[in-house]
C-alpha cells in the first residue's frame, strides 16, 4: 500500500473519530449539566468539567472540518460511475446539510448549560 494511501485511511480514521469525540463531549456536558441538580456541593467541579468537555469538543469540532477538508483533496471521481456518482454527490451535500444543522443545534443546547 502507498504511503498516499495510508494517509488517506489515517485522515478517514481520525474524521471519524474526532465526530465521536464532539458527540460524547456534548453528551457528557448534559449529563453532568443534569447532576447538577443531584448534588448541589458538586457544581463548581461539574461547572470546570463541561467547560473543558465544551473546549475539547471545539477542537474536535475543529479536527472534524480539517480532516474534512483533506477528505475533499482525495475524493476519488467517478469511482462508482457517472450516474452513481452524481446521486452520491447529492447524498453527501444533503449529509453535511444536516451534520452542519446537528453541530449548530447542539452548541445551542450545550452553550446555555456550559455559560450559564
Amino acid at each position: 500500500m502507498s504511503l498516499r494511501k495510508s494517509l488517506v485511511v489515517v485522515n478517514g480514521f481520525v474524521h471519524d473519530f474526532a465526530a465521536g469525540i464532539w458527540l460524547a463531549a456534548i453528551v457528557a456536558i448534559a449529563w453532568l449539566h443534569d447532576a447538577h441538580l443531584l448534588e448541589p456541593s458538586t457544581t463548581a467541579v461539574l461547572n470546570l468539567l463541561e467547560r473543558r468537555l465544551f473546549w475539547s469538543s471545539v477542537a474536535a469540532a475543529v479536527l472534524i472540518m480539517a480532516t474534512g477538508a483533506g477528505r475533499t483533496f482525495t475524493y476519488v471521481d467517478n469511482w462508482y460511475g457517472e450516474d452513481a456518482e452524481a446521486a452520491r454527490r447529492r447524498a453527501l451535500i444533503v449529509k453535511h446539510v444536516i451534520l452542519f444543522t446537528a453541530y449548530g443545534v447542539g452548541y445551542l443546547w450545550v452553550w446555555q448549560k456550559v455559560f450559564h
